[in-house]
């Protein structure tokens, strides 16, 4: 977090002076240095830097420039946006890329496998803003079917959901398929077959658990990915998440909310990671030990 704060204090200035965005090119120089001295511009920016961090310890996080409010619960608000998006895609991702890789795997080199290795491979290397405009192209301009940008209803989520579901989901099912084969292998797979235990018993209790522990690694990172912003996604749908957010403050050199933005999506990944580590813990006994 300290390293962060650093880099994107220091970065985000880089882009240039606010104020030759949110004042006419004829402004006067009065009226330049009176923005500038409003929104704290003026000092050295190792000056800028330090009243920045004494105020994050206060939880202050600064005022956003373009929207003239409380920079926290701008970011906050896309936040939640981007977190609805992510937990549907994930949910949904789970549950499709766990059930089809253990399918698969079960049996190698069958017609099944093949189909879902081939899906999985394209998913996993076709781009997302291609998908993206393509699906816009044909489901939204072509057959009318949905929406092509904003928020609302249902209809509305669907594409971004689709779009941003197909990379994670042939990552996941790769990773599913290759430890379900290991895991199902083993000796003790081996000799639940031999007892008459049931296919799907031997899949879905006996063999998925003990291959789930690389799975849950794979799907934190994709999860993280998401929560990061899945900036070209909401971008090109208009979708008022954190990852547009970030663009459009960028853009519009607002710091303080690309700072806090940032901070708040950093934290969550944080924070996913130690549930990350809690499952391990459940699912393999040797690592509570």
């Amino acid at each position: 977090m300290i390293f962060l704060i650093i880099a994107v204090f220091f970065l985000s200035r880089l882009t240039g002076d606010p104020t030759d965005l949110y004042l006419p090119v004829d402004a006067s120089q009065a009226a330049r240095d009176q923005f500038r001295e409003i929104h704290g511009l003026n000092d050295p920016l190792i000056v800028q830097f330090g009243r920045y961090v004494w105020d994050l310890v206060h939880l202050n996080f600064g005022e956003s420039i373009r929207r003239a409010e409380p920079a926290l619960p701008v970011v906050l608000q896309a936040f939640g946006w981007t977190f609805r998006l992510a937990l549907i895609t994930m949910a949904i991702v789970t549950v499709a890329a766990i059930t089809l890789g253990a399918l698969a795997a079960f049996r190698v080199g069958g017609i099944f496998d093949r189909i879902a290795t081939f899906f999985s491979l394209i998913g996993a290397s076709a781009p997302d803003f291609w998908i993206a405009i393509v699906a816009i192209v044909v489901f939204a301009v072509g057959l009318g079917w949905v929406p092509t940008s904003g928020v609302g209803g249902p209809q509305y989520w669907i594409l971004p959901v689709a779009v941003l579901f197909i990379r994670p989901f042939g990552l996941i099912l790769q990773v599913v398929r290759g430890s379900m084969i290991n895991a199902l292998g083993s000796a003790y797979v081996k000799t639940a077959r031999a007892k008459g235990v049931a296919p799907k018993k031997t899949i879905f209790v006996h063999a998925l658990r003990n291959a789930m522990l690389p799975v849950i690694t794979v799907m934190g990172d994709q999860a993280a990915a998401l929560l990061n912003g899945a900036v070209v996604v909401e971008t090109i749908f208009g979708f008022p998440g954190v990852g547009k957010l970030m663009i459009d403050s960028i853009l519009n050199r607002d710091f303080t909310v690309v700072l806090a933005a940032i901070m708040v999506t950093a934290l969550a990944i944080f924070i996913m990671n130690i549930l990350i580590d809690f499952a391990y813990a459940i699912l393999d006994p040797r690592i509570r030990y």
